[in-house]
């Protein structure tokens, strides 16, 4: 008996050369069967002959000399079909349990496979719950710091521009306050909605925490493309949210950073686009941008 990997026991096959053996002796046989039909057949010849026409002794004496002969052979024969039969019987049933272990290693290794499927599938899922917010499922801050990360370095190579935007939503305590923070859920996840409706597929919406959402706008030709998607922003968030009875309005304030003017690390444009949300807020302007242009 041998062993596979995990310790298992697994049944030796007969070795190559008991296999050979027997199939050569069930040859041998087959010639000895033809030579005792041979012997047979000269006995009863003999002794029909004797009956018959009353052939001398010496000739009967020797008949039963090839009879016994052929006794022999026969039971040389049947030793040699006992022991074929015995290795071809234990060659089958070494093959059934090899079989049988097969099927077990296959067995084994399905549930491995499904094992590894449902390991990679959770690995996947706590990803990404690690680098999504788990109300919106929008980016959250690492994930969206890296991927500014990613486009800074990008828009240095190739000379973009971005921008980046900080979202508050004006007075939104009033709505945890009044209806509760199920409802202030509610529309924390349509603001996320509308902010993923309204940007370009390229670019990246994260929540920050709270109210405050963070957009990603990449390769940004001038000022006034910005103020038109900040405006679209303002336009669909300002809709009413309506849910379980509810209509809800809620005003978004937007702080604008540029890069390369306003800054060129994350940690400066992200800071320029939180000051500017703040002007925005205070001005009631609804958008803001870090330096005003003319």
């Amino acid at each position: 008996m041998g062993a596979d990997e995990k310790g298992t026991p697994v049944p030796a096959r007969p070795s190559a050369p008991r296999l050979v053996s027997a199939l050569n002796q069930s040859l041998q046989v087959q010639g000895k069967v033809e030579e005792c039909v041979q012997d047979l057949s000269l006995v009863t010849g003999v002794l029909a002959q004797e009956v018959a026409e009353r052939v001398s002794l010496d000739v009967v004496e020797q008949a039963l000399h090839h009879s016994e002969e052929a006794g022999i052979k026969v039971q040389e024969c049947a030793d040699g079909l006992s022991f074929v039969n015995e290795t071809l019987t234990d060659e089958i049933r070494e093959r059934k349990k090899l079989e049988s272990r097969f099927a077990e290693v296959k067995s084994e290794l399905a549930d491995a496979q499904s094992d590894l499927s449902e390991s990679v599938s959770k690995e996947q899922h706590a990803r990404h719950l690690s680098l999504h917010d788990a109300l919106t499922g929008l980016p959250n801050r690492n994930l969206f710091d890296d991927r500014l990360e990613n486009a800074l370095a990008l828009a240095r190579r190739h000379t973009w521009r971005l921008a980046v935007m900080f979202i508050d939503l004006d007075k939104f305590k009033s709505v945890n306050d009044t209806y509760g923070h199920h409802a202030g859920d509610q529309v924390l996840k349509i603001v996320a909605e509308r902010l993923q409706a309204a940007v370009r597929g390229a670019d990246t919406v994260g929540r920050r925490g709270g109210d405050e959402f963070l957009y990603l706008m990449l390769e940004v030709k001038d000022d006034i493309d910005v103020g038109h998607a900040a405006r679209k922003i303002l336009e669909n968030i300002a809709r009413p949210c309506e849910f379980g009875g509810l209509s809800l309005t809620v005003r978004p304030s937007i702080g604008i950073a540029l890069y390369p003017e306003d800054g060129t690390s994350a940690g400066e444009l992200m800071g320029n686009a939180d000051g500017a949300m703040y002007m925005a807020k205070q001005s009631a302007a609804g958008f803001w941008f870090h330096k005003l242009r003319g």
